[in-house]
């Protein structure tokens, strides 16, 4: 028995995994040796250990009590039993209570010959119609650029996006600019008691940093003004709250609020500045978003959400106007909504946007991708929502992740100690050039090739370096060692699949023109067949990366792959392979493994060069 497929366009969809057909005949047999029910979904088939030979393994321990023997004479009762009617297993050993079934290179023959010529292995197409799964990642400030913590985030992002469509969903991938509000007024504020006028332009930089740099300015001088007031007897939230610079601003954002239109032009002008940065930093890192929504056009429809609650008494409203949401019977507190002067804080305008886009999609799930600080924030969205009335708000998921911290500590925006996502993209650039070089791996390549080439690695050990990490944890970056051409990074899985590349190269030099049919009696070598079962393994993998959001669980595949393949490339020929037949199927099998590669990448957003 081999595995069935069908083809859609280049994708492929498993009809029926081997794992199904194992728990049918073991179900079978366990129904005619001993006379009891027990149905395929509760017979446990899983890859066998590492240490031990075999394939798949069947768990026989509790059909001891059904057979009334012990886990080994049941073990290989039932192993004779399929090997009898399985043509796909070879031989089978029972270690204990495990049943270690090893298939055939028949079976492994069979199944690449099924799959040797699919691109997108593994991959699933949406069912059509299907409502979509909404990825919110991004979500920036334009009071300040994109930093490292913003990269992990846009990579995260992506990745799931990508991830969460090649298992099968539609997929809408949007970003939320966080475009208005009391930071925003800062940076304004700053740029009209300092600026004199200036523009990006004339000062030479990005927009975003520009914006970026006010803001550090404003926060300096604010906390001087604290200092002193704190000086002349004031405790310190009372001089935070009363600083003359913080009532200037916030004075700023209700001018916003009102739409006076002074206020509003320089509003559109700074973020102009800043959404022009932001694209280039987006296009640096390839990421793309289907829509981008703006907090200034959605916080009107989550005030009119607030009014709905306060009109049903799901909120209530202080003396001072203020309107709040008491979770307290729910074990968490009393949630801001609207402050007293009528101005909005970021749950208002979360609780509208998530309307829309319900609105919009109907979404099947709708994933915020939001550092772990945010936890709070987002139960308590999916609370008030609930207690509004919204039953969709069930679908709402926070893929929480940790934060990005460097050998010397956290970074901190407001102090501009951040590490800038361009700045790094460009050390990381800078860094691949003069690895490359040491290493004498471009020398000969043309200067344009060879720049494309420098980008291709560093956005490759950037992306991979901080997509191998589950996203929960906190991770340190460290530049330096995410390139390198050897371990778990990205440069190593790149010149693998370049290696790759160049074997077919010389294969079509020397003239070799590869038969693509090998008889299925072909006795693999160890390295053939253990290439083959991992790569069978990926559906599952892709298939777990979805359900459970990590990204890490591909990086980490494709390296294991990788270094499979190596070990299959230091032991067996292949162009110099003077078996025709074996040398040809080694052909096919490297080409599909650097196919796959490329192709499963690609969901990391990372590239595999040509050459290098």
């Amino acid at each position: 028995m081999v595995d069935l497929y069908y083809l859609c366009g280049s994708y492929f969809i498993p009809m029926e995994r081997i794992e199904k057909r194992i728990a049918e005949a073991t179900s079978e047999a366990i129904r005619v040796l001993y006379q009891a029910d027990i149905t395929e979904d509760k017979i446990q088939v899983q890859a066998t250990r590492k240490e031990q030979a075999g394939d798949f393994t069947v768990v026989v321990f509790a059909y001891s009590r059904i057979s009334g023997k012990n886990p080994e004479q049941t073990g290989h009762e039932i192993g004779q039993y399929l090997k009898e009617r399985l043509d796909s297993i070879d031989s089978y050993e029972v270690i204990k209570g495990f049943l270690n079934l090893s298939l055939s290179s028949a079976f492994w023959m069979s199944y690449f010959r099924e799959n040797m010529h699919l691109r997108n292995y593994g991959h699933k197409l949406p069912v059509p119609g299907s409502a979509p799964v909404v990825v919110e990642y991004s979500s920036p400030n334009t009071n300040k650029p994109l930093h490292l913590g913003h990269i992990r985030n846009n990579l995260l992002g992506y990745a799931v996006s990508k991830i969460v469509g090649a298992a099968g969903n539609e997929v809408r991938m949007v970003n939320l600019v966080n475009d208005r509000g009391i930071h925003i007024c800062k940076s304004m504020l700053a740029w009209q008691k300092w600026g004199e006028g200036i523009t990006p332009e004339a000062a030479g930089l990005k927009g975003d940093k520009l914006v970026g740099d006010f803001y550090v300015r404003f926060d300096k001088a604010y906390k001087v003004e604290i200092k002193e007031l704190m000086g002349a007897g004031m405790k310190e939230e009372e001089a935070k709250n009363n600083a003359p610079l913080i009532r200037e601003a916030q004075e700023l954002l209700r001018k916003w609020e009102n739409g006076e239109k002074e206020v509003i032009d320089l509003w559109n002008t700074m973020n102009g500045w800043v959404y022009k940065g932001f694209d280039e930093t987006y296009r640096k890192l390839g990421v793309t978003f289907d829509k981008i929504y703006y907090e200034s056009n959605t916080y009107k429809l989550g005030k009119d959400l607030v009014s709905m609650g306060l009109a049903n008494g799901v909120l209530y409203q202080k003396e001072d106007g203020s309107v709040w949401a008491d979770l307290t019977e729910d074990g968490l507190d009393h949630k801001l909504l609207l402050r007293s002067d009528g101005t909005s804080v970021y749950m208002t305008q979360d609780l509208g946007t998530a309307h829309q886009r319900f609105e919009e999609y109907g979404f099947t799930r709708h994933i915020y991708v939001v550092g772990n600080e945010q936890d709070y924030h987002f139960k308590v969205l999916s609370l008030i929502l609930k207690k509004i009335g919204f039953a969709w708000a069930e679908k709402l998921y926070h893929l929480s992740y940790g934060m990005v911290e460097l050998p010397q500590g956290r970074m901190k925006s407001r102090e501009g100690t951040v590490v800038d996502a361009d700045d790094l993209i460009d050390e990381m650039v800078a860094t691949a050039r003069s690895v490359s070089n040491e290493l004498g791996k471009l020398d000969g390549f043309p200067e344009d090739e060879k720049a494309a080439v420098y980008y291709q690695i560093a956005l490759g050990a950037l992306k991979y370096y901080i997509l191998k990490v589950d996203p929960q944890k906190t991770m340190m970056f460290n530049p330096e060692e995410s390139i390198d051409f050897n371990g778990n990074t990205g440069p190593f899985i790149q010149y693998t699949c370049v290696r790759i590349r160049s074997v077919e190269r010389k294969a079509l030099d020397a003239g070799i023109v590869a038969s693509n049919s090998w008889p299925l009696d072909l006795e693999l070598d160890p390295r053939e067949s253990a290439l083959l079962k991992r790569v069978y393994g990926y559906p599952g993998i892709l298939t777990e990366a979805a359900q459970n959001l990590s990204p890490a669980l591909i990086a980490n595949y494709f390296y294991e792959l990788v270094k499979e393949y190596n070990h299959f490339y230091q032991q067996c020929p292949i162009v110099r392979e003077t078996d025709v037949v074996r040398r040809d199927f080694r052909l096919a099998l490297s080409r599909f493994i650097a196919n796959h590669i490329q192709d499963g990448m690609i969901l990391l957003g990372i590239e595999m060069p040509e050459r290098m």
